[in-house]
């Protein structure tokens, strides 16, 4: 089901880049300068700039799908309403400089400081980019991504602290509110990811980090749908945040691993030395491999949701633009996928946080794992006690 998903949507990714692409035919078909987008003696003429105000979807797209110094609310261009969030740098040169984005944007280098490709940079008194004080920069700014992540904290920490209180005040009693919503999510968890990937013995170690993983990834892809502040951020959608869960999980895979998955990792028993010769090699790859599967799955499958939706609201615009008589037609049709979409995305949004926990699981149950002799060894012993 998983697999069949994530080819449709590529499939409808290729499609929607096809059709965005529009948006530059419609903004100017031939590509050359007309009389009415020249200059006159004035200045800039009245038609470039309404030119200037062309919708531009990959502008849209980018901007919503990449991490920023400020969480837009509504508006476009000048119209924009948006929410700066703060700036902290800390130079060897100037110490601490907190302050928020708006600074910058309104002008342009604030304190020797500015943003270029979503980075904090240095500048020079002439307002050019000093290599040698941006390589010396700590950036510990607040950017979207950073306080999306703040909220679902938030959230996590509020819905499972109510579920404690409630099972503390009403033990033994069937959950309801909070608790009802948490309980079969967990059970869930523990019973269908841990429980048959690790084992019955030794699932209760992962469990925690199991669970914040699985509910961190389940919040975060829900409150990228939803299009307001404090949602509308593409959290999972990050290959930076792909990269640390990622990164966590080989981290805990590596440390906890037995002597049996470090001996089949370096030297299989009952290969023959010229094989492990090159069979070692490729079972070390594939141990780095395993979390780099792990992080592009992840970022991949958020990405291309986020770009699918996205892009058919653009197409609204689109042909709006184009005045081909195929507006009305084009919307009902865009948000009528859209919100088949989003549907979709909903079904998504729970099978990346299971895939991602339940493969965590796999790895861990397989860094713990005894070997098969002992399983063999175990059930020959049942199957003669119960003959």
């Amino acid at each position: 089901m998983a697999n069949r998903i994530n080819i449709f949507k590529r499939i409808l990714v290729l499609f929607v880049v096809l059709f965005t692409n529009l948006s530059v035919f419609a903004s100017d078909p031939d590509n050359k300068p007309t009389p009415a987008n020249t200059h006159n003696g004035e200045g800039t003429s009245e038609s470039e700039g309404h030119k200037d105000e062309k919708f531009n979807a990959g502008e849209l797209i980018i901007g919503h799908i990449t991490d920023s110094h400020e969480w837009h609310i509504a508006g476009h261009g000048e119209h924009a309403i948006a929410l700066p969030l703060p700036i902290i740098v800390y130079s060897t040169e100037k110490g601490f400089s907190v302050f928020l984005s708006n600074k910058i944007e309104e002008e342009k280098v604030y304190n020797g400081y500015t943003i270029e490709k979503n980075h904090i940079v240095a500048v020079d008194e002439d307002g050019k980019v000093d290599e040698e004080a941006t390589a010396k920069l700590w950036d510990f700014s607040i950017t979207k991504n950073v306080l999306a992540m703040f909220v679902s904290f938030a959230l996590m920490l509020w819905m499972f602290i109510s579920a404690a209180k409630m099972y503390k005040r009403n033990p033994g009693k069937a959950p309801k509110g909070m608790q009802g919503l948490l309980e079969p999510l967990i059970i869930f968890v523990r019973d269908d990811i841990a429980k048959s990937a690790i084992g019955e013995k030794k699932y209760k170690r992962y469990l925690p980090f199991l669970l914040t993983v699985f509910f961190f990834i389940f919040i975060n892809n829900l409150l990228g749908l939803i299009p307001v502040i404090p949602g509308g951020a593409n959290v999972t959608g990050n290959i930076a945040i792909g990269m640390v869960l990622a990164a966590v999980v080989f981290i805990i895979t590596v440390v906890t691993a037995n002597k049996h998955y470090w001996r089949h990792i370096l030297a299989m028993p009952g290969v023959p030395i010229g094989v492990l010769v090159l069979l070692t090699p490729i079972e070390i790859f594939g141990m780095f491999l395993k979390p780099f599967v792990l992080m592009i799955r992840l970022f991949a499958n958020m990405l291309a949701g986020h770009i699918i939706a996205l892009s058919f609201f653009s197409l609204i615009f689109i042909f709006a633009e184009m005045s081909t008589g195929l507006g009305w037609g084009v919307g009902v049709f865009s948000v009528a996928f859209t919100i088949f979409m989003g549907m979709l995305e909903l079904l998504v949004c729970f099978l990346q946080a299971y895939v991602f926990t339940l493969l965590a699981a796999m790895y861990f149950g397989s860094a713990i794992d005894e070997g098969h002799d002992t399983h063999n060894h175990h059930d020959d012993h049942d199957h003669s006690r119960n003959f």
